[in-house]
């Protein structure tokens, strides 16, 4: 599907965010899936995601979440330096964030109202649980790839499943490194708990960051394409 692709600039309580949007070339209307970056920003590698969203007729934006930072872009061997900006965002900011990214979608003749849905990954999948929380009105379906701390933080976005209103699919890889089995253990229970639409699919052979093909070490193909295509049915199924 050909599509097309630009830096929009969206109104949020701090300021201008800049988003990158990717969408098909025709009028539509589509439905929408918002992407929530990784703690190295809108690079390269969320783009292309992005992108990849669209060719499968969708309107795909990915809000930049460091539109506050002086550094918004962190190269994947600064590890560090990507914790220490992620630990500076804000829950209730990042959903304002969100929020302004949703009223966007609706104001836009190509966006097809109330079909809205959120994906993320690493610190964008725990945006991603809680933005299925915070936004219930508008969100109606969610992917989550290997989100990190969703049980941590004053409220965790774990004490808000209560709050979720749409199906939500989460992707782990068992060798991860960075969220330990007990976090998605809890996650589980909290959602079984509270008698969600969910779905759990842990990798065995997958680390943190299996689906980003720009990091060899990490990359998992048969992981990636296996959650790729379960993406596109959860999405085709609830926003198409």
């Amino acid at each position: 599907m050909d599509i097309t692709a630009s830096s929009v600039q969206l109104n949020t309580p701090d300021g201008k965010m800049e988003a990158y949007e990717a969408r098909p070339k025709d009028a539509g209307p589509h439905p929408a899936i918002i992407v929530l970056m990784e703690a190295f920003g809108v690079n390269s590698h969320i783009k292309d995601v992005t992108e990849r969203i669209a060719r499968e007729g969708y309107v795909a934006i990915a809000p930049d979440l460091f539109h506050r930072e002086a550094e918004r872009i962190i190269p994947y061997n600064d590890l560090q330096k990507a914790i220490g900006t992620m630990n500076r965002l804000q829950d209730p900011k990042v959903m304002e964030d969100v929020g302004a990214v949703i009223a966007h979608l609706k104001a836009q003749s190509y966006s097809k109202p109330g079909s809205i849905g959120v994906t993320g990954f690493c610190m964008g999948g725990r945006f991603t649980y809680l933005a299925a929380a915070d936004h219930n009105q508008d969100i109606r379906a969610a992917v989550a790839f290997y989100g990190g701390g969703i049980p941590a933080g004053k409220p965790s976005p774990l004490e808000r499943t209560k709050d979720i209103g749409c199906p939500i699919h989460l992707f782990f890889g068992a060798r991860d490194q960075l969220i330990p089995q007990d976090h998605v253990d809890k996650i589980n229970k909290a959602l079984t708990d509270n008698q969600k639409n969910f779905t759990i699919k842990v990798y065995p052979e997958a680390g943190h960051g299996f689906f980003c093909n720009d990091r060899p070490v990490s990359y998992h193909a048969d992981s990636a394409r296996d959650a790729w295509e379960k993406f596109k049915t959860v999405f085709a199924q609830h926003l198409k």
